[in-house]
């Protein structure tokens, strides 16, 4: 399809199949020429200008929040007391990227041999954003406020899935002063996104799968001078080694939690289980009843759920099928997953004993959906953590710090995690990984370093030089 061809979409609440959104995909020429128009107006504003305008995005994220997080929740079917801190992240990230722009891509002053040495920051450009539908709002603002900050300009792309958040998310931006044209949403499908890509932009900031961030790898490939961040998804072990009986309890809250939050919808779900053998049985006493105790339900409903439906009906298809054909390879089923309505998206969380079994598919799938491993001892939980070409997420449960240290040394991940969940980051820390997971661009803090390239100057009030060997008299 081509930037002049245009389709219509809709967008529905997964809880109900109710039309939340719809229309036409976006004229990606017309969003690049806005963007690169309205690019040296805002590259040349002080930086005192644009943090000024985030800082009103800020405010008027906090004053909409409620209805915010209402339209989040309805379109992602997330429970509404997610969607709440999901929201509070979007507004926490300009504190947090204002202060990683001074201390990552600020000016710096200094002095080599007598000279005066500065470093200053450039904006690329015009940046295209590509966004998922799990974190609509938080994780498409994450290169957003860093990028505005530095002084891009921005194509941004959307979910098709969640076209309205991002609207909501626009009109946010516009109502914080905001200039015309420096923030641009064009909606649209895959081929929306692949047209964007390959527009006159100067970078690409993305956040979704492993398969179109490897093409996009592919396309950019011919074109070094151009910035591209990917951030994708993760195949995720969690280990649970020597813990404590007595801990038990939070040991299978700290599983549950890893593989099912947001209905397993996120990039740092733990996906496979990894414990040593003849171990299990105390620990998935626990977490199967935690499992049996999970609420799943809509985003409003009282008391709140755990867990809402995955995105779409098809999403849901995808899932109970992966786990139809984990069953015909011989995984043992600790807790099924299946459909709670064959017409909506709800799923009960899976849980598959896999020991034994070769060639499984190393595939980060997106779901409430977690496969337990049993090894005979610690240098084979390792080689199982590591036996994936993503490298995203790694936890240890259990051990002490000796054994952790031995754990950071060897997991192939971007985030490594004691006793904690899988899924729990900081903002104002990196967030990344390696492999099929990112390329060596982290977002979250860092964000900072891909939203802006440094300029090294040598400079002299007046001129200074001499030529003191090589001259003839």
């Amino acid at each position: 399809m081509s930037v002049f061809e245009s389709r219509e979409f809709v967008s529905t609440d997964p809880c109900t199949g109710t039309v939340l959104w719809q229309g036409a995909s976006g004229d990606v020429g017309a969003a690049v020429a806005r963007a690169r128009e309205a690019l040296p107006g805002w590259a040349l504003a002080s930086q005192g200008d644009r943090i000024a305008v985030v800082r009103a995005f800020k405010a008027v994220v906090q004053d909409r929040a409620e209805a915010f997080s209402r339209l989040i929740a309805s379109e992602t079917g997330k429970p509404l007391w997610e969607t709440k801190t999901e929201v509070a992240s979007v507004a926490a990230k300009v504190d947090i990227s204002i202060q990683a722009q001074a201390e990552r891509a600020g000016s710096r002053t200094g002095e080599v041999g007598g000279v005066r040495q500065v470093l200053r920051h450039k904006p690329h450009g015009v940046l295209a954003v590509l966004g998922p539908y799990n974190f609509p709002a938080h994780l498409p603002n994450g290169h957003i406020v860093p990028a505005l900050l530095a002084g891009n300009s921005i194509v941004f792309k959307p979910s098709e899935l969640t076209p309205a958040v991002a609207d909501f998310m626009a009109d946010c931006w516009a109502a914080a002063g905001l200039p015309g044209g420096v923030l641009n949403i064009v909606h649209g499908g895959g081929e929306t996104g692949r047209d964007l890509a390959a527009a006159d932009i100067d970078g690409l900031l993305f956040t979704g799968s492993a398969h179109v961030g490897a093409a996009l790898a592919r396309q950019f490939a011919a074109t070094p001078g151009k910035i591209l961040a990917l951030e994708m998804g993760g195949n995720n072990p969690l280990i649970v080694w020597d813990a404590a009986p007595d801990t038990l309890d939070a040991v299978a809250a700290l599983v549950v939690q890893s593989a099912y939050l947001s209905a397993g919808q996120r990039c740092t779900c733990a996906r496979r289980l990894i414990v040593r053998d003849g171990d299990e049985g105390p620990l998935l006493d626990r977490v199967t009843a935690l499992i049996d105790r999970i609420i799943i339900g809509a985003p409003f409903d009282e008391p709140q759920p755990f867990i809402g439906p995955v995105i779409a009906n098809r999403a849901a298809d995808g899932l109970v099928a992966g786990a139809e054909a984990l069953v015909a390879r011989g995984a043992r089923v600790i807790r099924r997953l299946d459909r709670l309505r064959p017409d909506r998206p709800f799923l009960t969380p899976g849980l598959f004993d896999v020991t034994g079994l070769s060639g499984l598919a190393d595939a980060e799938l997106f779901g409430p959906f977690l496969q337990m491993t049993r090894v005979a001892d610690w240098d084979a939980a390792i080689a199982a953590a590591n036996a994936t070409r993503f490298g995203l997420s790694a936890g240890l449960i259990g051990g002490d710090a000796a054994l952790y240290d031995r754990f950071w040394a060897a997991a192939r991940a971007g985030v490594v995690n004691w006793n904690r969940p899988t899924n729990g980051a900081a903002s104002n820390a990196p967030f990344g990984g390696i492999g099929l997971s990112g390329n060596h661009r982290p977002s979250a803090y860092y964000a900072a370093d891909y939203s802006a390239w440094p300029v090294a100057s040598l400079e002299a009030d007046v001129p200074e030089g001499a030529i003191a060997v090589g001259l003839s008299a």
